[in-house]
């Protein structure tokens, strides 16, 4: 088996892409609460790196690479569909009557 299969892939959504062939991008995960059970969000910015510049809000898929900087252990695979902003906050008030 390849080096190459075994790589982790991770989906995130870009938070910032103010750095020069970086972006960061958040993961977001749900996990169990271990007592109570109750579905906790979690997430974690990794630094990826990525050729071109793409927009805020997009989904991607990183994949672990070597390390190419101080921070920096992902690269960017390919591009998903962009996030309309409304949809990318979790958290949506709903106007009061």
């Amino acid at each position: 088996m390849s080096e190459r299969n075994t790589r982790k892939t991770l989906q995130g959504e870009v938070v910032s892409n103010k750095m020069e062939k970086t972006l960061v991008v958040k993961v977001t995960k749900k996990k169990p609460h271990p007592r109570y059970k109750k579905l906790e969000h979690t997430y974690k910015k990794y630094y990826a790196h990525a050729e071109r510049q793409y927009q805020v809000g997009d989904l991607f898929t990183i994949v672990e690479s070597r390390p190419l900087s101080k921070r920096k252990r992902w690269r960017v695979e390919e591009p998903k569909a962009p996030v309309p902003k409304a949809a990318s906050t979790r958290l949506m008030k709903k106007p009061s009557n």
